[in-house]
């Protein structure tokens, strides 16, 4: 796999109570012919959900500040330059800012668009509006697949039916692996003995995706980022700095 340039982390919200977070990421690549490409995973919570730096909104404390607009700023970018989101899943923390890039192609996997649609959980209801809006455009995919140079999405079910996790090939820090909501902390990645979360769907998906990305950052000798893990992320480089 080619190697991408450049992986912006950003923090999009925090539970005010435990200091979770959610995540997000730019990814920066160039296709074939050497065009910038700026990828970004996920886009945390809709812009209804923002509150004052002291306020909170259903759990979660959303500022101006870590809207997804004003984080992309943070690496130089407004969201008509976004080409492409990779979308783990369509949970509220993961997809409300959707409907901010209909000029970019979404990429999500088949099987978990199809539930959302399909479902009446609230988990997919809620931003409905946002991952549904007419504009936004799908690139359904079916399983692991390499989406753009140096960055892979892995199908890492259980959390929900679709989840994926993103692979990205750096060329002086090496591999990362963005694991998302299939291993949320660092103290669940243990296949056999991991317990299940109030939100997580299917629990032999769930252990079986644990599994198989604990193997891929092993082959891949990966650095992981779990996907709410506060202690974690406390020492990762937040935008504007990143990891090249």
């Amino acid at each position: 796999m080619l190697c991408a340039q450049r992986l912006y982390l950003f923090t999009f919200a925090i539970r005010p109570q435990s200091n979770l977070p959610v995540p997000g990421f730019l990814i920066r690549t160039r296709d074939a012919d050497g065009r910038v490409l700026n990828v970004l995973v996920d886009t945390g919570f809709s812009r209804s959900m923002i509150t004052g730096p002291e306020g909170d909104r259903a759990g979660w404390r959303v500022t101006e500040d870590s809207h997804v607009v004003a984080q992309l700023a943070l690496a130089g970018l407004e969201p008509a330059q976004i080409d492409g989101v990779i979308c783990t899943h369509l949970d509220p923390d993961h997809a409300g800012g959707h409907g901010e890039f209909p000029q970019a192609e979404f990429i999500i996997q088949r099987s978990h668009l199809a539930v959302a649609r399909e479902s009446g959980a609230p988990r997919f209801g809620m931003p409905r509006a946002k991952w549904n809006d007419p504009r936004l455009r799908y690139r359904e995919v079916d399983g692991d697949a390499e989406v753009f140079p140096g960055v892979r999405v892995i199908e890492s079910s259980g959390h929900v039916i679709g989840h994926q996790s993103v692979l990205v090939m750096l060329p002086e820090t090496g591999a990362w692996l963005l694991a998302g909501d299939a291993i949320s902390f660092s103290h669940l990645a243990d296949p056999e003995g991991r317990p299940m979360g109030a939100h997580d769907m299917d629990e032999p998906s769930l252990r079986a995706s644990t599994r198989k990305l604990l193997d891929i950052a092993a082959r891949e000798r990966a650095h992981i980022i779990f996907g709410h893990d506060r202690d974690q992320w406390v020492g990762l480089r937040k935008a504007p700095e990143f990891y090249a």
